[in-house]
């Protein structure tokens, strides 16, 4: 199954941002495509009364769109146990083609893992019967490895403490080369198999897949011997009982792995400097996907819609990671750069909702209750109950059109939403700015510029020294070069800016000499991106 597009607003998320997310993705649901809402940071006060109000799920939140290591690896995988065979693990590496196999517990627990080249290593190092004494192999293993069917015996998980031979000289001289407690291997030969089993060997294997005579399979019974028939011949056999050593005696105990959110970055410089093709993803010690070479050199790209925004600066952290195949947004052009061409549908309107409504009716596809409320509500909210000089008129007729739909009178639901979002009693001055705050590059300066509407601008500004604090450290944390705080007032319909940084006579240079106090009163100032940031980017031109 392909991976789902993320539809996502701007970092410090808006109700815009957040209601236009959500209202996309229902419509782009409805259309068949495989998308999912998503917010680059935490919801406000606001935003949460909308979304309880109309009982909306909130999105999921991404912080940053950098491929990890749960993006890239294969969560259907191989895996080996300890007590598993060579033969099986040869076969497993045959079967599936790949060229290491993590080792692991019956809970699924990672112990070790092994490539080709131990199996490989296990072969070249091999120039005869192996003594298997040493190495913990059992009957079963044996059995399992030889494909071959125990005829007589006790318990498979016994193991083997003599050495591995051929019956291959007379049987007057068998006892000489015999020893009690061998594996032997004989073809279709009954005195030679009588031979054996009296001199102690503890174990037949009959090769070439000849039926064992009645009187081998009594003697066998009481002297209990082990008796396996096996399909193949001697020479075969006796290849395939060296592959009978279980995997944890090859196996590497020292794993290079990974956990599911670890980033790629990081991951391919462990792969160039190890040099393995393969490695385990591991999640609370249980194997969990296998990343390989291959899929990592070319990792496939998280899809994503951008609304509300398109501005790299405003977008979330690795937005170059992913690709980009829509923006809907109502905020100037700001330079974002795709690999291809793409479907972008961009309106000089007060809210990015206006847009995603208007899509709904184009489309002819009628909108629930809920998805016409948040719709509303993020109109509203963007131009400030229609006081922002950038509501147009086809916001006021979109949200006229919602509010039946919605079941709710645009003054009274306005006025509750915009009164619970301007509650700051709980937010400290660091809280308050981080709340609503978008990056601009103005001329050559990077500036951060914060607003939050309010009924009482008065009850934020007694704050202004703690403001100025906060200020100051965001600029220094996030080396912008200036920091602007805009206080709206709803009902007065007017801003109180507060700012840090340089140059000094920027904001006088846009805004006229300020108050005493430190701050600019800006009567009949709404809206952050037509009534502040044009003022400053004139005022750096003039500069």
């Amino acid at each position: 199954m392909s991976k789902p597009i993320y539809i996502i607003g701007h970092r410090n998320p808006d109700t815009d941002s957040i209601c236009s997310a959500i209202a996309y993705t229902y419509l782009k649901d409805l259309l068949g495509e495989q998308v999912i809402p998503a917010r680059a940071g935490k919801i406000n006060a606001e935003t949460k009364y909308v979304l309880d109000y109309f009982d909306v799920p909130t999105p999921k939140l991404i912080l940053d769109m950098y491929p990890r290591a749960k993006d890239v690896m294969h969560e259907k995988i191989v895996v080996i146990h300890p007590w598993n065979t060579l033969r099986k693990l040869g076969q497993l590496i045959k079967e599936h083609s790949v060229k290491s196999i993590p080792v692991v517990e019956s809970d699924g627990s990672l112990v070790g893992i092994v490539t080709v080249g131990d199996l490989a290593e296990r072969y070249v190092n091999e120039l005869g019967m192996q003594d298997l004494r040493e190495t913990g192999v059992d009957y079963g293993g044996i059995l399992r490895s030889l494909t071959g069917t125990l005829v007589c015996g006790g318990d498979l998980a016994n193991r083997i403490e003599g050495r591995v031979k051929i019956a291959a000289s007379r049987t007057q001289t068998m006892a000489k080369v015999i020893q009690p407690g061998d594996i032997v291997l004989v073809g279709n030969r009954t005195n030679a198999q009588l031979a054996c089993i009296e001199v102690g060997a503890a174990c037949l294997i009959i090769t070439g897949g000849f039926e064992v005579a009645p009187e081998v399979i009594e003697a066998a019974k009481l002297a209990g011997t082990y008796v396996i028939k096996a399909p193949y011949d001697t020479y075969t056999c006796g290849r395939l009982i060296n592959q009978s050593i279980p995997v944890r005696k090859v196996m590497k105990t020292t794993v290079t792995s990974f956990k599911p959110d670890d980033m790629v970055a990081d991951i391919k410089s462990i792969f160039i400097r190890t040099g393995y093709r393969n490695y385990p993803v591991v999640q609370n010690g249980k194997v969990v996907g296998l990343i390989d070479r291959d899929r990592l050199i070319v990792p496939e790209r998280d899809q994503v819609i951008l609304v509300d925004h398109n501005e790299r600066s405003q977008a979330v952290d690795g937005i170059e990671e992913a690709k980009i195949v829509e923006i809907v947004d109502h905020h100037r052009l700001g330079g974002l750069e795709t690999s291809e061409p793409i479907f972008i549908r961009h309106e000089p309107v007060g809210s990015t909702a206006t847009i995603v409504a208007n899509m709904y009716w184009h489309q002819n596809i009628a909108m629930p209750r809920h998805i016409a409320g948040i719709l509303l509500a993020a109109i509203i909210s963007d131009t400030v109950l229609f006081k922002s000089p950038t509501a147009t008129l086809k916001d006021r007729d979109t949200a006229a059109r919602l509010a039946p739909i919605a079941g709710v009178d645009i003054q009274e639901f306005g006025m509750g939403m915009l009164t619970a979002g301007s509650v700051i009693a709980k937010l400290s001055p660091g809280e308050i700015i981080s709340t609503d705050l978008k990056e601009f590059q103005i001329g050559e300066y990077h500036v951060a510029i914060s607003q939050i509407s309010v009924m009482d601008p008065e009850a934020i500004l007694s704050q202004q020294s703690h403001l100025q604090d906060a200020l100051q450290a965001i600029c220094e944390k996030e080396q912008y070069n200036m920091a602007i705080l805009l206080i709206t007032g709803i009902l007065g319909e007017s801003t109180y800016l507060l700012y840090y940084g340089q140059p000094s006579g920027l904001i006088a240079a846009a805004f006229g000499e300020g108050r005493p106090d430190g701050t600019w009163y800006l009567p009949g100032v709404m809206s952050r991106k037509k009534q502040v940031v044009p003022p400053l980017i004139e005022a750096v031109r003039r500069l």
